[in-house]
């Protein structure tokens, strides 16, 4: 028996692949399947079942391509009702799987369809679960996911998924290996660890959500409290998971389409599409194709396209550094950005070799922001996450996360400069290319954002956590 956890750090996910007596099954795979076929080649295996804990929200899963290239049969839990041919498990059923077994447990709550999938070695032991969204290193799956499709509130999810923890996770032996589907930077969950396994004992003990002497009331409002809004694209996974999708290899090949410098702007406006820099924030604010927004492929990629740009419809033109065009690709067929369009051919250069109209970003050093802020009278904006701004913060500074831009936007007064910082530059340049995207050029960025920032003089807080609010000035 061989178990292999394979995390997907863009995405905060893991994908399971299991092996006994030259069989094989894979739990929640991502999109892009050749690795997993390469791989039961390598290993001569033979898949006999693709397990899903779920419908995804937060990816597109390859299910489909996967069970198309195989003819393994894709399984999903009780009340699942996919729009493809699935196996409907019943809870309790047992697959055998060459000298093991796995059994589906029907653990309902994150989404009614939820389902652990409890590993049983040759011996008859209860060895692992692979848990899905219902239970992670540190805390559980959030309940207000499934609401419209299940016709109940987040209050009545989190009770049933109170109920499917108690009586059917938390029953299992302590040294049972917990597998989860995500891990901390996830927006699954809000209180994830960094570790990727665990055990059942282990959670018991450091879980907030597994408290023995836990109330469900007190369940209900724990996992309730603080739940931020889930990102826009989220319920259009869920659909391209439940109903189907383009294969990958289409997406892929559409995506790699190389779009001639002198067509490239014809091209952006026949299709309506989105300019989208896939390069470093300290290569692009140099000089970029107007219009464009940079979200780095070397940072989190896929959660901000698919928390900034939302519409996974939305027709996309790449341009990123040479070599780099297959893995934006696939990068953002992770999250169901299907429509691409094709790439700039030769990348930026190209643009600038042709003599093309190029813009930038006004960013400057820490050193000259410290010489030039005025604390109390200059305008600073934080686009960090609030619980880095409450951890320390700019004196005075306003919080506007990032992740809340197409929100706050409208606050901001086009005549008024202000300054913008995240914690390194990765997220600030999101926000500078998109704010000049929309036509406000009347700020700078801060270079090294607030990890250089804390090392020099300038005034900081660390015990306010209430964020300014942003109001328009006349």
């Amino acid at each position: 028996m061989q178990i292999e956890q394979i995390y997907t750090g863009c995405l905060a996910q893991g994908a399971y692949y299991i092996t006994s007596n030259g069989e094989a099954a894979i739990i929640d795979p991502l999109r892009e399947v050749q690795p997993y076929l390469d791989r039961l080649e390598r290993d001569s295996v033979k898949l006999k079942y693709i397990f899903e804990t779920h419908f995804h929200a937060d990816f597109v899963s390859g299910h489909l391509d996967l069970s198309k290239a195989t003819g393994a049969p894709i399984v999903f839990g009780p009340n699942a009702n996919p729009e493809f041919k699935a196996t409907i498990a019943k809870d309790g059923q047992e697959f055998p799987l060459g000298e093991i077994k796995i059994k589906a447990i029907h653990t309902p709550g994150h989404t009614m369809e939820s389902t652990t999938y409890l590993l049983i070695d040759k011996d008859g032991k209860e060895h692992a679960i692979f848990s899905g969204d219902t239970l992670f290193i540190g805390d559980v799956g959030r309940p207000d996911l499934a609401q419209k499709a299940a016709h109940l509130t987040q209050e009545q999810l989190a009770g049933i998924l109170f109920h499917s923890l108690r009586d059917k996770i938390m029953t299992l032996p302590d040294d049972v290996i917990v597998y989860p589907a995500h891990g901390a930077g996830s927006a699954c969950g809000k209180n994830m660890s960094k570790e990727t396994v665990s055990t059942i004992g282990n959670q018991k003990a450091t879980n907030y959500a597994l408290r023995a002497d836990m109330t469900e009331a007190e369940f209900i409002k724990e996992v309730t409290t603080g739940l931020l809004p889930p990102p826009a694209y989220f319920g259009m996974n869920v659909a391209m998971n439940k109903q189907g999708y383009e294969s990958f290899e289409t997406v892929l090949n559409n995506g790699m389409r190389p779009i001639n410098v002198n067509d490239f702007e014809a091209v952006v406006e026949d299709t309506g599409a989105l300019i989208l820099d896939t390069r470093k924030n300290g290569v692009f604010y140099k000089g970029f194709i107007p219009q464009s927004v940079n979200i780095g492929i070397e940072g989190d990629f896929a959660p901000w396209v698919g928390a900034l740009i939302g519409d996974v419809r939305q027709p996309i033109v790449l341009v990123t550094e040479i070599g780099q065009e297959e893995e934006s690709v696939t990068r953002l067929s992770r999250v169901g950005f299907d429509n691409i369009v094709g790439h700039l051919e030769g990348g930026f250069e190209s643009w600038k070799k042709a003599g093309k109209e190029i813009d930038s970003i006004h960013r400057i050093s820490t050193n000259q922001f410290a010489e030039e802020v005025k604390i109390g009278k200059s305008k600073v904006i934080d686009v960090r996450k609030e619980s880095e701004y409450c951890a320390e913060h700019i004196q005075d500074a306003y919080s506007m996360p990032l992740a809340y831009i197409n929100e706050w936007i409208k606050d901001i007064n086009p005549k008024e400069h202000f300054y913008l910082h995240c914690a390194g530059g990765y997220r600030s340049m999101i926000a500078a290319s998109i704010l000049q995207a929309r036509g406000f050029r009347n700020f700078t960025e801060i270079e090294g954002g607030f990890n250089a920032v804390s090392k020099t003089n300038i005034p900081k807080t660390d015990f306010v956590c209430q964020s300014k609010v942003l109001q328009k000035s006349n």
